[in-house]
């Protein structure tokens, strides 16, 4: 049952979203005016160590006034190739530089608002190489025993779809 889309048309737009309302035709026949955003894709990592740890980020979300440990994650710039991104996001958000990228998954955390596409990496190592260049990104960059992910999960600790799909598919490989 495939939704016939007959037109978008922008509602607000910057350079991070592109808010749109979309002409839809359900397969009944009926029309609805469908609100959705379309944002730049983003990539991110797991970046684990040799003492079965992984480098998190904890921080506070205003949108939903809330607190929580995530992967270190953000857009993709132009031109730019996901797996550089990724490598460049944890440096600027953590201060540490990722060892060799591999791919983990490929997530669209929203896809019944949003085309927003999240490629993430991992990496079984990593070397500080300075404190972080966006500060202000994270309250806290720690090591976090992997054996601790599905307690921080259970307690609400990690709630960001994006963090908590690949944490969790960090587990599944263990």
């Amino acid at each position: 049952m495939r939704w016939q889309v007959h037109s978008e048309e922008p509602l607000y737009t910057d350079r991070w979203l592109d808010v749109r309302v979309a002409d839809v035709e359900l397969p009944d026949g009926r029309h609805l005016d469908h609100r959705l955003i379309r944002t730049a894709p983003g990539a991110g990592a797991v970046v684990t160590d040799d003492q079965g740890r992984v480098l998190l980020i904890w921080r506070h979300r205003f949108i939903t006034d809330s607190w929580g440990w995530e992967i270190p994650i953000g857009k993709i710039d132009d031109g730019e190739e996901p797996i550089a991104a990724a490598a460049r996001e944890v440096e600027e958000e953590t201060g540490w530089r990722p060892g060799p990228l591999r791919p983990l998954l490929y997530v669209q955390p929203t896809n019944g608002i949003s085309d927003s596409a999240h490629h993430i990496f991992r990496a079984d190592s990593a070397t500080q190489i300075g404190p972080p260049t966006e500060a202000w990104e994270a309250e806290r960059i720690e090591w976090i025993p992997i054996a601790e992910i599905r307690r921080l999960i259970d307690k609400r600790d990690i709630v960001s779809g994006t963090s908590m799909a690949a944490l969790l598919y960090l587990l599944a490989e263990a």
